[in-house]
């Protein structure tokens, strides 16, 4: 069976940091695209970051130069460093797991985690 799990989130101070991870179990996902998505109280699910098979890393511009995605093949792990944390920030993160081409639109994953709660407090 499939499994992403989420760990790492918490509540912390606007200016903080946190660094989500995303665990795979079931399969090997050195061959997939693997993002970050979030979602706020009462707003869809956006695009946050993702990470192609190559290593090529593209971000949505609301976290560009704050945020670093990065993986880990021989863990099946994938990772959200998140540095100068915003209140705008908080969310429940998710990542997700999917074949071919990067995207930054969730309806072409295939695999998601349950998502892990940030917090940050002005």
């Amino acid at each position: 069976q499939v499994q992403l799990v989420e760990s790492g989130g918490g509540l912390v101070q606007v200016g903080g940091s946190l660094r989500l991870s995303c665990a795979a179990s079931g399969r090997t996902f050195s061959n997939y695209v693997r993002g970050w998505f979030r979602q706020a109280p009462g707003k869809e699910r956006e695009f946050v970051a993702v990470v192609t098979i190559g290593g090529s890393t593209y971000y949505a511009d609301s976290v560009k130069g704050r945020f670093t995605i990065s993986r880990d093949n021989t863990k099946n792990t994938l990772y959200l460093q998140m540095n100068s944390l915003k209140p705008e920030d908080t969310a429940v993160y998710h990542c997700a797991a999917k074949t071919g081409l990067y995207s930054a639109y969730a309806n072409a994953y295939d695999y998601w985690g349950q998502g892990t709660q940030v917090t940050v407090s002005s």
